[in-house]
């Protein structure tokens, strides 16, 4: 089967998880693309929930990219002293306050965003998500980089940059928007650390069922 074939196949089999979750908003709770840049920063090696359990205090002191970037330091850390590496996420986001400057310039490229401190590929494909705009890479987040060999698409691995070129590799660009929140959202909901494997709706065509027997 050439690669062609191949993403197409992988394209009819994933469909039933591309219908389930496509649209579905990140569980980051932001209201607009200035607290989802923040809240992506601030939930890397931590949990959503932990940032949203913070996010209402930070965000009343500093309501937009205008306000954080006139702070610093000391001002910002009690509003994230609960989050993991506050003190270096502290200095990550007034950098990119200070480099942006209003919200209105938030970059919505691959390039523009990745070049921002803290801001790596899987945050920058979060922020392109979320905002609509067209994908230049898929979500290869802790929950895709376990389930993603699961199901069969890539051969296991904890690297998620290696993870996310396999995956462009084997999927069409047509859903390279949707499928990476797709298969995290299956990880989130089902195909957990112990999964429900009688619950998932691609449970017909995932490998990992077999290995276990």
């Amino acid at each position: 089967m050439n690669l062609f074939e191949d993403s197409k196949d992988w394209t009819e089999k994933l469909a039933p998880i591309l219908t389930k979750y496509k649209g579905r908003k990140h569980p980051l709770d932001y209201h607009n693309l200035y607290q989802l840049m923040v809240m992506v920063v601030l939930s890397a090696q931590d949990s959503d929930a932990n940032i949203n359990k913070i996010a209402p205090a930070l965000f009343e002191v500093f309501p937009n990219m205008e306000s954080l970037s006139v702070s610093n330091v000391g001002a910002l850390i009690p509003y994230i002293s609960k989050v993991r590496n506050f003190g270096t996420k502290a200095n990550w986001l007034l950098e990119i306050a200070k480099t942006i400057q209003k919200d209105e310039n938030i970059p919505l490229t691959m390039e523009g965003l990745t070049v921002l401190k803290g801001i790596g590929r899987k945050s920058a494909n979060v922020i392109m998500r979320e905002a609509k705009v067209p994908a230049e890479g898929i979500i290869a987040d802790l929950h895709v980089i376990r389930v993603a060999p699961r199901i069969g698409l890539i051969p296991e691995s904890k690297d998620g940059i290696k993870v996310e070129k396999q995956l462009m590799q084997v999927l069409p660009k047509t859903i390279w928007g949707e499928i990476g929140m797709a298969i995290s959202f299956l990880g989130r909901e089902i195909c957990r650390p112990q999964p429900k494997c009688e619950e998932c709706p691609i449970n017909g065509i995932c490998e990992y069922p077999l290995k276990t027997i």
